[in-house]
């Protein structure tokens, strides 16, 4: 197969979806790699790197979609990409269609085959392309809410760690899924008052056992939500729905009970937010400010530390890029349900139930084209 790996476009995105290794073992596979120029800058790889590993290295990202038959990305495509995307061409990627339906009806005009890494599901239930990500992602919650927080940057001039005879910050995470866990194992590793929230009681349980003594488990309601919000000075949105649109669990009424400059950090904002008031923001200009209260809704996070997550993600693809390459996307995902769930548009028909339910189109059950 010809796997294209073109250079991420999106705004202060420098993460690359292929390291050399990865090219590397997809050759040895018997495919062919073309890798845009530059592609890898960002994330410290070299195009000589590439070469060394056996790719071939294309100057512009016109020829790199016009010769591959698979394409390996990390964020959507964006505007100026869906005119390059051709019929039967398979896109391997993070797509997130339950929040942004031009992305959603573009690609089924495209009529490209599109397989999203964050629907590609394990038996338990796990998102094994996802959970990478989703790692740097709650690490670096806290990273930057800490540093938000700052009175500079207009929040609550509150150390998140506090100091000896003075109190710490209090950090509220929602959701205890790999998001919230790492989110709250680096604020309590920074010493802060820690409360973890979500409606799942076994759940709650195990991080009860395994999280350190200034972890709180608490369950997720409305009510309790309401109760915490005003006594909490950093607020952690870490909930998803896969492949559909994320609950709003933090409501526009809300904000009124927080104190001035609590700071919110919505990692779910790529699918729609789980905060109201949450808008996609970018890293050239991350932060805002609604009745007081700071939003930073960064929709690429993992693009900040791109050396890490670019690492982490191939070491988490690659497995299923083989699979891919090696059988074709019909074969492998027959033969693969993990991959099969990732399947989210295929020739122009929504073949993802959460994606066509979000906004409000019609759904074909993907078994049409795998038999």
């Amino acid at each position: 197969m010809i796997i294209g790996v073109p250079k991420e476009i999106k705004n202060n995105e420098n993460r690359v979806a292929l390291t050399p290794a990865g090219a590397q073992e997809l050759l040895k596979a018997g495919h062919t790699v073309y890798v845009q120029s530059t592609a890898g800058l960002g994330s410290g790889f070299e195009d000589a790197e590439y070469e060394t590993a056996g790719a071939s290295i294309l100057p512009t990202i016109e020829e790199v979609y016009e010769i591959a038959e698979m394409i390996m990305k990390v964020k959507e495509p964006i505007e100026p990409e869906y005119k390059l995307i051709k019929e039967n061409q398979l896109v391997f990627t993070y797509f997130h269609f339950a929040s942004y339906e031009p992305l959603t009806k573009a690609m089924i005009e495209s009529k490209a085959i599109c397989l999203a890494y964050e629907t590609v599901e394990k038996p338990d239930r796990s998102l094994p392309l996802l959970v990478p990500m989703s790692e740097v992602a709650g690490r670096m919650a806290i990273q930057e809410g800490a540093k938000y927080l700052e009175k500079p940057l207009k929040g609550r001039g509150i150390l998140l760690g506090g100091v000896p005879g003075v109190r710490p910050a209090k950090v509220l995470v929602l959701g205890g899924g790999v998001v919230g866990t790492n989110a709250a194992k680096i604020a309590a590793g920074m010493g802060a008052d820690v409360t973890i929230m979500d409606i799942n009681l076994p759940r709650l349980r195990y991080l009860d056992d395994v999280m350190p003594a200034n972890v709180n488990t608490f369950m997720s309601n409305e009510y309790n939500i309401r109760e915490l919000i005003g006594t909490h000075d950093l607020i952690v949105g870490a909930v998803l729905i896969p492949g559909a649109k994320a609950p709003h669990l933090i409501t526009k009424d809300m904000l009124k009970d927080m104190r001035p400059g609590t700071v919110l950090v919505d990692v779910a904002v790529d699918q729609g937010g789980c905060i109201e008031t949450c808008k996609p923001t970018t890293h050239q200009d991350p932060t805002y400010v609604i009745d007081d209260v700071l939003h930073y809704c960064v929709a690429n996070m993992p693009g900040a530390v791109p050396y890490t997550s670019t690492l982490a993600l191939t070491n988490a693809t690659l497995p299923y890029a083989l699979q891919l390459a090696n059988k074709g996307w019909q074969k492998a995902c027959k033969e693969n349900e993990e991959l099969k769930l990732g399947l989210n548009i295929i020739n122009g028909e929504i073949v993802y139930k959460a994606v066509g339910e979000a906004f409000n189109l019609e759904y074909t059950s993907v078994e049409n084209f795998l038999n």
